[in-house]
């Protein structure tokens, strides 16, 4: 019987957790960067928790971006410098050798600085390779992306991941990427999982809206 009521308690917090991390998710994906920022600022701990219920979703994939990325940055100079925009915990850094800056909202490795997607503590034209990687979150995409232009060098690289299902129309987001003052390099779109991106940075962003530049929010259904 304790080996049931136990079994039973194990059914019930799994299910605890999948609740609050697809609240949390939700919350991320239907507010700004800032509001994120505040949230996890105010709990700490649903930060890892939400960390963990997206490592069970991602651990389902037959490939992990971030490894493709990886091997992206293998492929380059050691000497480039990256900053890792929503980093988690640092899988990024801890696989190359480049100098790459960890952004994310709550510090889950020591390397990570925590600050808002939209304001990080970089000089502007002061990395070769900004990345995304399963992070465009938040309703401020513009002002997100736009931060990654104002830290990248002109000719500087930006990398994508995203889940595939989150775009509605490519090419009027790849359209609005160049308002944006990037150009598309490639465009990995293989897998039904999450699509990959690459581009150039051209120059500042172009003032006014970029109306393309819409991504669904990454919405977990319940198991």
């Amino acid at each position: 019987r304790s080996g049931r009521s136990a079994a039973l308690r194990a059914r019930m917090e799994e299910r605890l957790l999948g609740a609050r991390f697809r609240y949390l998710n939700q919350q991320l994906y239907t507010g700004t960067s800032r509001d994120a920022a505040r949230l996890f600022r105010a709990d700490p701990a649903a930060f890892h928790l939400y960390h963990r219920g997206f490592e069970r979703q991602v651990r389902r994939w037959p490939e992990r971006p971030v490894q493709r990325i990886v091997s992206y940055l293998r492929r380059r100079p050691a000497s480039l410098v990256v900053a890792d925009f929503g980093c988690g915990d640092c899988t990024l850094a801890a696989s190359v050798k480049n100098q790459v800056h960890c952004f994310d909202l709550v510090p889950l490795s020591p390397r990570v600085t925590v600050c808002d997607m939209a304001k990080v503590p970089l000089a502007a034209e002061s990395v070769d390779v900004a990345v995304f990687c399963l992070a465009l979150m938040g309703t401020n995409l513009q002002e997100i992306l736009g931060e990654a232009n104002r830290v990248l060098k002109l000719g500087g690289t930006l990398m994508v991941a995203e889940v595939a299902s989150r775009f509605e129309d490519t090419r009027a987001f790849l359209r609005a990427m160049a308002q944006l003052g990037f150009r598309t390099v490639s465009k990995d779109l293989s897998s039904s999982y999450f699509y990959v991106l690459e581009f150039a940075k051209t120059g500042p962003a172009r003032p006014g809206p970029a109306p393309g530049l819409r991504l669904r929010p990454c919405l977990y259904k319940r198991r």
